[in-house]
């Protein structure tokens, strides 16, 4: 590395700047997901495969600029539109302080996501009927791979 380089890759200081805000693939958070295939918070803590719409709706909530990239990350080897996409958060104001004072970090972020992604309308509503169905769903797929 020379050194007479600027060291910081990107083109810009300014943390308000779009190009500086945090990214948050949905794969950070998946429960399902191991530490090598990409999640960055203990398994515990991670929701199962959220969607970058649930990760957007909980950060504005928050109160946080929030836009969503049709992005994948490279680890995610399912091209599903379900997996698809990144959200940019930005965390820091032009003048370098936080934009909220309780997310000072991108973990901090992603812990936040993770425990309110479960407690939105639409989690709540549909982990009754989605898991029962899901089930039978693999039940028949077993059944159909023995007759053969």
């Amino acid at each position: 590395m020379r050194l007479d380089r600027p060291t910081m890759a990107h083109l810009t200081e300014n943390p308000a700047d779009k190009d500086r805000f945090i990214c948050v693939y949905p794969i950070y958070i998946n429960s399902k997901k191991t530490l090598a295939e990409g999640r960055r918070i203990p398994a515990e803590k991670a929701v199962e495969n959220p969607s970058c719409a649930e990760i957007r709706d909980v950060l504005m909530a928050a109160g946080l600029n929030v836009y969503v990239e049709n992005k994948m990350h490279p680890r995610e080897w399912n091209r599903d539109v379900q997996f698809r996409g990144r959200v940019r958060v930005q965390v820091k104001k032009e003048d370098g302080s936080f934009c909220v004072d309780k997310f000072s970090s991108r973990r901090e972020v992603m812990f936040y996501v993770a425990e309110m992604i479960p407690k939105l309308k639409t989690r709540t509503q549909k982990s009754g009927g989605g898991d029962a169905s899901a089930q039978q769903g693999e039940g028949g797929k077993k059944s159909k791979k023995k007759k053969k």
